[in-house]
């Protein structure tokens, strides 16, 4: 793990913009002489609130506000901090941050602060990753799990799972170490229920993060079909509002218009476009291409169709182009014009067939729900950990690893092998065995200050 380095480090910690509160923050070694310098030569007694007045270099007052001082090693980031909370408008606090630099700190890198606690052992890289989860979350459940992740929930999980596999492996490790043991290692040991209890943890463990994952990204939603069969309508339901201009003219949507909503608390990015067909309109024409596009990116297409008309001969061909692989729900719309109630049901040429009616409402409601149910999502929302992209291919790695050593009771070096890589993949989560290239990748991506 890369060495701590010994700089001071100086940021806005608050929001740009103006507000009744603004935070400089500071972070380094041996503060207390820059923080009787900045407040006129008054040593601040370590985690106190103090009014001080901000100087400048003669003295002259540019701010006044609350200094705390934390001495190492309680602080957030193990190092002394400062924090000097003023007023919020950008110019002062440009002037207090300026103030801090002539005194010997330097302008922090995004995510820093947190990367020095990571590096200082106040947070494992999990925790670290959390404080970013939070502050972006768009979602009262997805803030909740960020919250769990930060309090050390994910990363207990993942420990309790590493001392199972430290316990297995230093049985194995004695069985070949004293070869000459007459003992049935495999049965003594009870090592196959260990690793099945291992495997069934990392199991749980992956279906809680990738309802995390779900959370923390949302779903990328296309609507999708012929012109005028409510695509725009629909979006406007499911939205809430009137967010897309709805007509009886084909080709009034000529370019993709995305509104975020949720639905038991995950982000659906819902993504209206334009109709597909053929046109000799240059702008309907580009807007046509980009709804090819954004059908590449999505997680979940909406196949719209006129439920008066049925599946035509255009529909068909529209269901040819569409990309293999990705979560289709066939949409019959304006059931409400030919008599129909809002319904779900499934066939062989359409695994999932919603009816309903985007002007009235009807059988929205199961649309919501087969949106979930296409993601893969179910309710665990007390123990849901808001994992990244990264989490869920460690986990993954771990399970097969695991898996490969239960198919390896034959030759016990090898099981050692693969139980050791399983340990390894799950380091890699809580930053045991992380590279210092992708801990530069991880942190900066965090807002400068944090």
């Amino acid at each position: 793990m890369a060495e701590r380095r010994p700089d001071t480090i100086a940021a806005i910690a608050t929001a740009p913009g103006r507000g009744g509160v603004g935070i400089v923050r500071i972070s380094g070694t041996g503060l207390s002489d820059l923080a009787t310098r900045l407040n006129g030569g008054t040593l601040p007694t370590p985690r106190y609130a103090h009014f001080r007045p901000f100087l400048d270099e003669d003295g002259q007052m540019i701010d006044e506000g609350l200094l705390l001082y934390f001495p190492a090693p309680h602080s957030f980031t193990g190092e002394d901090v400062i924090e000097l909370q003023g007023h919020g408008g950008p110019v002062v606090l440009q002037l207090v941050l300026e103030r801090c630099l002539a005194l010997g700190a330097r302008l922090a890198e995004p995510g820093e602060f947190t990367q020095r606690a990571f590096l200082n052992d106040k947070l494992d890289l999990a925790q670290a990753e959390a404080v970013a989860d939070l502050i972006e979350a768009s979602t009262t459940a997805a803030a909740r799990s960020a919250v769990r992740s930060l309090s050390g929930a994910f990363s207990g999980a993942i420990h309790d799972i590493q001392d199972q596999l430290i316990t297995l492996r230093m049985l194995v490790e004695a069985t070949l170490d004293f070869p000459e043991e007459e003992i049935d290692f495999l049965e003594s040991a009870r090592a196959i229920p260990r690793m099945e209890a291992i495997r069934t943890a990392l199991a749980d463990l992956i279906d809680r993060s990738r309802q995390g994952a779900i959370m923390r990204e949302g779903l990328h939603v296309v609507l999708v079909g012929q012109p005028n069969v409510g695509k725009s309508s629909l979006l406007n339901q499911l939205a809430g509002e009137e967010r897309a201009i709805v007509t009886d003219i084909a080709g009034t949507t000529r370019d993709a218009l995305k509104e975020t909503i949720q639905i038991a608390g995950i982000p659906l990015h819902i993504v209206d476009t334009a109709g597909l067909r053929d046109t000799g309109d240059a702008v309907e024409r580009i807007g046509i291409e980009r709804t090819w596009k954004e059908i590449e990116r999505a997680d979940v297409i909406l196949r719209l169709v006129d439920a008066r008309t049925g599946l035509t001969a255009a529909d068909h061909e529209i269901d040819q182009r569409l990309p293999a692989g990705i979560p289709r729900i066939t949409v019959s719309n304006k059931c409400d014009l030919v008599g129909h109630v809002g319904e779900a049901h499934e066939s062989p040429e359409h695994p999932v067939h919603i009816r309903l009616s985007a002007k009235t409402g009807e059988g929205v409601h199961l649309l919501r729900d087969q949106l979930l149910a296409v993601a893969g999502w179910h309710p665990h929302a007390e123990d849901t950990y808001l994992a990244r992209k990264r989490h869920l291919t460690a986990l993954d790695h771990a399970l097969d690893h695991v898996v490969a050593a239960l198919s390896r009771t034959d030759a016990l070096e090898l099981m050692a092998e693969e139980l050791r890589r399983a340990h390894e993949a799950l380091g890699d989560i809580v930053g045991e065995f992380t590279p210092d290239d992708l801990l530069g990748e991880i942190f900066s991506r965090f807002c400068i200050g944090k």
